[in-house]
């Protein structure tokens, strides 16, 4: 078995290394089973040290011209040859006991994909309300959050990839189509829960209140929202 780690990355200078040092430390956990691991991290046109960053801490880097968050996770996922594709953000922190709660889970080989609840790194209030409902909704309707997908890679090529229509929502949208292929084969999408992802609350921080505001209100008014990339400011400005 081989898994395989991507990590899609703009202008991450400031917490790349961090997060390939936990995954590295946390990814020993598939060594004691025996696996093979290999840590792909997608340049998306960065302009600052990223690629280096990367390429200093192990990880294999290939780049990916167009910003946007669908097409370098499938570039990083183009290059990869493991069995399992695990699509981690570059802000985001999974725990050994989450890696191994995704281990135990693929094992067994009843699943198809799936992905983990989250906790933010920092406390806030509004912050804090959104990730409990987005939680409940994640274990009750089966949705992934892009920050933690693990995924068979025949099945991912076989619904090839995230659509690169989409600038956000990318993930839901392959889960969607995801749990149809999983009803047809027999299988199960799994939302690990144990031990939630730690997560970045940067944008928090990095977007006022009514810029969150100005994306939900448009994301109401049309689902061709997440088509435009200029109403995704939140993803795309590269406030860091």
């Amino acid at each position: 078995m081989k898994i395989s780690i991507v990590v899609p990355a703009f202008n991450e200078e400031l917490l790349l290394a961090r997060t390939l040092e936990n995954l590295n430390s946390a990814s020993a956990v598939f060594a004691r089973m025996g696996w093979q691991t290999e840590i792909i991290v997608c340049d998306n046109n960065s302009t600052d040290g990223t690629a280096a960053i990367a390429r200093a801490a192990g990880a294999s880097v290939v780049f990916e011209p167009v910003n946007q968050i669908a097409r370098a996770r499938n570039c990083g996922a183009a290059a990869a040859n493991g069995d399992w594709l695990l699509f981690i953000d570059a802000d985001s922190y999974p725990s050994e006991a989450l890696l191994a709660d995704a281990a135990q889970t693929i094992a067994a080989g009843r699943c198809l994909g799936g992905g983990a609840t989250i906790r933010m790194d920092e406390k806030h209030f509004v912050g804090g309300v959104v990730v409990r409902g987005w939680n409940l909704l994640s274990r009750m309707g089966k949705w992934f959050a892009g920050s933690f997908i693990f995924v068979e890679a025949a099945a991912f090529r076989e619904l090839r990839g995230f659509s690169e229509e989409l600038f956000a929502g990318e993930e839901v949208e392959l889960c969607a189509r995801l749990r149809k292929m999983a009803r047809r084969a027999n299988r199960t999408i799994v939302i690990l829960h144990r031990h939630p992802l730690l997560t970045s609350a940067r944008k928090l921080r990095l977007y006022t209140p009514w810029e969150h505001a100005r994306f939900v209100f448009h994301l109401a008014l049309s689902r061709r929202t997440l088509n435009r990339r200029e109403v995704c400011a939140i993803w795309y400005s590269g406030r860091r």
